[in-house]
C-alpha cells in the first residue's frame, strides 16, 4: 500500500501499474483511502455490479412485510 505522498511522487508508476493489472491501494494519514484501477477494469466492476442488482420493483416486492409484528397501540381519545 502506498502512502498518499508517495503516490503522488510517483504518479506515472501508480497508473502504469494499474494498466498492467495490478491495482494500486493508497492510504491517507494511515487508512486506506483509495485504490486505482484501468478505466477497464472499472468499467467491468461497475457492469458486474450493475448486471447482478435486481429493479427497484423487485426489491420492494421482496421485502418481508407480513412477517413484521405490528404495534398493538391504539389511538388515544382527543377532544377538540
Amino acid at each position: 500500500m502506498l502512502t498518499l505522498q508517495d503516490a503522488k511522487n510517483r504518479f506515472s508508476a501508480v497508473v502504469e501499474a494499474a494498466l498492467a493489472g495490478r491495482p494500486q491501494e493508497v492510504s491517507r494519514r494511515g487508512k486506506p483511502a483509495v485504490v486505482v484501477v484501468s478505466a477497464e477494469e472499472y468499467h467491468r466492476l461497475t457492469e458486474a455490479a450493475r448486471a447482478n442488482r435486481g429493479s427497484f420493483a423487485e426489491h420492494l416486492l421482496a421485502f418481508p412485510g407480513d412477517d413484521i409484528p405490528r404495534a398493538g397501540a391504539a389511538p388515544r381519545d382527543v377532544a377538540f
